[in-house]
C-alpha cells in the first residue's frame, strides 16, 4: 500500500518532494500539536513555533528523528495523507501521455493544470468545485476506499475500523442507483452485499476495481471540468495574470519540460537561530499568543468561511470498549492561514502569483468576542485531532484513560454527524443519518452508559431521543461543551507531554 510505503521512507527523501512538503507542513500546523514547524522547500530552512529556547543547541538530526518517530506515523494515519496519495495519482495522470492523447491537451495545459491541483491547497479547491456534484462522491469513495484497502481484516485491531468503513460504504456508496455504481459499471459489485461470507482476496478484488473505475472518471472527466472552469476564472482576477502570461507564452513557445516533483540539487537543510528566546519552552503559552492575533482579526472579511468535506480516518477502540461508529462526512472550516501563523506559511515557499489560491488551514476556529481563555481553544484542537491522525486520543490510550477515551470518540460522532444531518443535498444522507444516530445511540448513549459518563444526564438522554431519529439535535453542542470541560485538563496534559518528548528529541 501506498501509504506504507511513505511510512518507510527516508524522511530527508520525503522532503524533497514539495508536493509532499505541502501536505507536510499542513499536518504539522494542525492546531491540535504542541510544536508546530514549518519547511521552506525553496530554501531548506526549518522554522520552529515556538523556538527553543536560546541557550539549547539546534540539531537538524534531532529534528529529523522527532520528525520521523513520533509525527510521521500520525501523518500516515490521518487524511492528509490519503490526499497526497490521490493528489500524486492525479498529477501522475496530468503529467501523461496518456492524459495528452485523450484529452488532447498541450503540454502548457498540463503544467497549468499541475499548478492547479498540486498541493493541499489544490486539493482544496478541487473539492470545492466539485462539492454537490458526482464527482465529490467519487472522491469520497476512492478515499474511504483506499483507507479500507490499507488494513488488515484478520488483524482484531484493525477489523472494528475495517468493518466500519466497509458499513459506510454499504449505506452510502453501494448502493442500487448510486453514483458510484452507476458510474463505475462492476458487475459483480453485488456480491459485496451478500450475506454469506465471502473470502477477503474477493471483496478486496471488487472494491480495487471499483475503485480504479473511480479514479479513471475523476481524472478523464472532472480534471478537465475543473480546469476549464479556473482557467476561465484566471482571466477575471488581477493576481492570476503573472501564471496566466506565463501560460500564453508557454503556448505560443511549448517550453514544458515534465518536472520530476522532486528537488535534483539538494539544499543544506537547516533549522533557523532562536531570536534570542530565554523564557522556558512551553507550546501552551505559544497557541494562546496566536489566539491574540486571531483574536484581534476576527472581524475583517477574510475570516469568512468556506466549506471543505473529508473524510476523517477512525481508530478501533480498545478491547472491551463498544465498537467504533460508522465512518460520517466532516467539514474541514477553512480560513486564510496567514492570521493564525503571520510569520509563516503552509505553501512551503511557493509565491502567491503562482496560484489562484490563498494558504488557508483546515479546521474551524470558534467565534470568539471575550478575551481568548485556554479552554476556547479546545474544539479548534478536537476538530484538528480528528484530521491529524488522532495524536490526543493515542496519548490518553497510553494513560489508560478509558473514560476520557469514550467521550473523545463521543465528540468525534457527533461533529460527523452534524454536516450529515444538515445536508440534505445528497440521497444518501438518509441512510448515512440514520445510520449513523442509531451506531451513536448504540455506542455511547444506552441507559447502563450514561449513568457512567460524568456528564448531565438529561443531556444525554435527551440527545439519544432525538438522534434515534436520525434528525438533527440542538443537544449536540450541549454534550460537546460539557465534554470539553471534562477533557480540558487531560489536553493540558498532552500538550506538555508533547512538550517533553519534543525536547527529549532535540536534547539528543
Amino acid at each position: 500500500p501506498l501509504v506504507a510505503t511513505i511510512a518507510s521512507m527516508d524522511m530527508e527523501l520525503l522532503l524533497r518532494d514539495e508536493v509532499f512538503v505541502d501536505f507536510f507542513n499542513t499536518f504539522l500546523n494542525l492546531p491540535v500539536f504542541g510544536q508546530t514547524p514549518i519547511y521552506n522547500h525553496n530554501t531548506g530552512q526549518w522554522d520552529l513555533w515556538p523556538e527553543l529556547p536560546s541557550c539549547m543547541d539546534l540539531s537538524l538530526p534531532a529534528l529529523l528523528a522527532w520528525l520521523t518517530e513520533p509525527c510521521l506515523p500520525h501523518f500516515c494515519k490521518s487524511s492528509l495523507c490519503l490526499h497526497l496519495i490521490l493528489c500524486q495519482k492525479l498529477l501522475g495522470f496530468i503529467r501523461s501521455q496518456e492524459a495528452a492523447k485523450l484529452l488532447n491537451w498541450q503540454s502548457a495545459d498540463q503544467w497549468l493544470l499541475e499548478k492547479f491541483i498540486s498541493g493541499s491547497q489544490g486539493m482544496q479547491l478541487f473539492r470545492v468545485f466539485i462539492r454537490g456534484m458526482a464527482g465529490e462522491e467519487l472522491i469520497d469513495f476512492w478515499l474511504i476506499t483506499e483507507r479500507l484497502l490499507g488494513l488488515d481484516e484478520s488483524d482484531a485491531e484493525q477489523r472494528d475500523l475495517y468493518l466500519s468503513l466497509f458499513h459506510r460504504l454499504k449505506a452510502t456508496h453501494l448502493r442500487e442507483g448510486s453514483t458510484v455504481i452507476t458510474l463505475c459499471r462492476i458487475t459483480d459489485w453485488p456480491l459485496l452485499k451478500a450475506r454469506h461470507v465471502q473470502s477477503i482476496s474477493t471483496r478486496r478484488e471488487i472494491l480495487r476495481k471499483m475503485q480504479e473505475q473511480a479514479l479513471f472518471m475523476i481524472q478523464s472527466y472532472w480534471l478537465p471540468k475543473f480546469f476549464i472552469h479556473y482557467k476561465k476564472s484566471m482571466k477575471k482576477e488581477k493576481s492570476c495574470q503573472p501564471l496566466l502570461q506565463e501560460y500564453q507564452k508557454r503556448l505560443l513557445g511549448d517550453n514544458f519540460q515534465e518536472p520530476s516533483g522532486f528537488l535534483e540539487n539538494c539544499l543544506t537543510m537547516r533549522v533557523r537561530k532562536s531570536q534570542g528566546l530565554s523564557r522556558s519552552y512551553c507550546s501552551k503559552k505559544a497557541k494562546e499568543e496566536i489566539w491574540s492575533l486571531v483574536q484581534e482579526g476576527r472581524d475583517t472579511q477574510e475570516m469568512m468561511m468556506a466549506h471543505f468535506q473529508v473524510q476523517p480516518e477512525r481508530q478501533p477502540r480498545p478491547a472491551g470498549s463498544a465498537k467504533e461508529s460508522r465512518l460520517g462526512e466532516e467539514s474541514w472550516r477553512l480560513i486564510p492561514q496567514q492570521s493564525v501563523y503571520p510569520a509563516s506559511t503552509v505553501s512551503g515557499g511557493k509565491g502567491e502569483a503562482t496560484s489562484p489560491r490563498s494558504t488557508r488551514p483546515f479546521v474551524q476556529l470558534p467565534y470568539l468576542k471575550k478575551p481568548v481563555k485556554a479552554s476556547s481553544l479546545l474544539p479548534w484542537a478536537l476538530s484538528a485531532e480528528s484530521c491529524a491522525g488522532r495524536p490526543f486520543r493515542n496519548f490518553l490510550k497510553h494513560q489508560d484513560r478509558s473514560v476520557e477515551i469514550h467521550l473523545l470518540g463521543l465528540w468525534h460522532d457527533l461533529e460527523e454527524f452534524r454536516p450529515v444531518v444538515l445536508d440534505t443535498r445528497k440521497k444518501t444522507n438518509f441512510f448515512l443519518r440514520h445510520l449513523m444516530g442509531e451506531e451513536i445511540c448504540k455506542n455511547y448513549l444506552e441507559e447502563g452508559t450514561i449513568q457512567q459518563l460524568p456528564l448531565e444526564t438529561r443531556t444525554l438522554r435527551s440527545l439519544r431521543d432525538d438522534l434515534m431519529s436520525g434528525e438533527f439535535s440542538p443537544w449536540i453542542f450541549r454534550a460537546q461543551n460539557e465534554i470539553c470541560k471534562v477533557l480540558f485538563c487531560v489536553y493540558e496534559e498532552f500538550l506538555a507531554d508533547d512538550d517533553r518528548t519534543f525536547l527529549q528529541y532535540m536534547v539528543k
